[in-house]
């Protein structure tokens, strides 16, 4: 099975902790040049630092807000008029949770700008590398709630439908230059998302932290919430050229708790 990257960079959105982070170090593993995207330098120059690296690769980072696309896009496309980028992994943090019936039209506004403008300009913004070497991936982190909805999460559960319904067009249309699209829907996976949530249920429902996670664990078939580096390998296998008959799917990453097929 050819998992090899040597030679390739990946753009990692998203990669200064949780899902993002891991899916850097993983995709390091496999030989690959990293390149982070994320707000924050200082946490930036710091994953930089923890990347395994081997010779030929040289892992870098661009500073970038997913708030502003706009400056978002003019980094990206100067970073890769010098650097190519055969896979990129479109990963930003979800919106906060809350009953869609409470939500304001600015929610939705800032988390479809967030989720999906983002994700469109940085894959227009590489799609030309990729085509010329007639290989590409794009992985984008989306959630379960794209095939179910999560309860407590209405913002969300919106914009997940809208990028995976993006994602799957774009891979109708990429397919054809060895590029494909695909998407991995975390489930309960231990990261500062989860915590965020679990803390609105404790003051919501007066449970104890330990407590509410005993109860999602137990809706889990695997009988416990998921690890980062978990949701990690199966984005590091859709990167890889052993993925190449993969394309425009959307795959839960979630120890079997999604009821769906």
């Amino acid at each position: 099975m050819d998992l090899d990257l040597k030679g390739q960079r990946a753009m990692v959105c998203g990669s200064t902790q949780g899902i993002g982070k891991a899916s850097a170090i993983e995709l390091a593993s496999m030989g690959a040049s990293i390149t982070l995207v994320a707000r924050n330098e200082a946490m930036l120059d710091n994953v930089v630092h923890e990347l395994p690296t081997t010779s030929g690769q040289h892992h870098d980072f661009i500073v970038a807000d997913f708030v502003f696309p706009e400056v978002l896009n003019d980094a990206v496309l100067a970073y890769i008029k010098k650097n190519g980028v055969s896979v990129l992994v479109n990963n930003t943090g979800g919106p906060p949770p809350g009953p869609i019936v409470n939500a304001k039209p600015a929610d939705f506004v800032q988390a479809f700008t967030n989720h999906l403008v983002c994700n469109h300009l940085l894959v227009q913004a590489v799609l030309p590398h990729m085509k010329k070497e007639r290989y590409g991936r794009i992985v984008n982190i989306v959630s379960t709630s794209a095939k179910v909805p999560a309860r407590g999460l209405g913002v969300s559960n919106t914009i997940r439908g809208a990028v995976s319904n993006w994602a799957k067009t774009l891979a109708n249309e990429l397919g054809q230059f060895g590029i494909t699209v695909n998407n991995v829907l975390p489930g309960a996976t231990m990261t500062g998302r989860l915590e965020e949530i679990l803390k609105e249920k404790e003051l919501l429902t007066g449970k104890a932290m330990q407590e509410l996670k005993d109860e999602l664990s137990a809706e889990i078939p695997a009988g416990r919430i998921g690890e980062a580096h978990e949701i990690a390998a199966a984005v590091a296998f859709l990167a890889s050229p052993a993925a190449s008959y993969i394309n425009g799917v959307s795959i839960p990453v979630d120890g079997g708790r999604t009821p769906s097929l």
